[in-house]
């Protein structure tokens, strides 16, 4: 009973985390971005930004699709981190 207690309290605060700072999601366009390798970088990049929940490469298109807590990082400071790993990023105005 206990257990069940304490699961369903971290759910409901978890919950409501969640709703009180929506997840925002950005495209940005990478320069110098020559090959498939180079999405390794971006991705460890990405992965030391507090508040990056998700981040998908695309080699192909040159671009990188961000999805992160705005109350813990911002659209700037993930495309400094992404600048800093040797790609200069450029977020998309219409966001895909």
């Amino acid at each position: 009973m206990r257990t069940w207690l304490v699961g369903l309290l971290a759910g409901l605060w978890m919950t409501a985390a969640s709703a009180a700072s929506p997840a925002k999601t950005v495209v940005f366009d990478l320069q110098n971005f020559s090959c498939a390798a180079c999405r390794f970088t971006v991705e460890k990049a990405l992965d030391h930004v507090p508040g990056v929940t998700a981040r998908k490469v695309d080699p192909a298109s040159a671009t990188v699709r961000v999805t992160f807590d705005p109350a813990r990082t911002s659209e700037t400071g993930v495309a400094r981190a992404i600048t800093a790993s040797g790609f200069p990023a450029k977020a998309r105005k219409s966001g895909g």
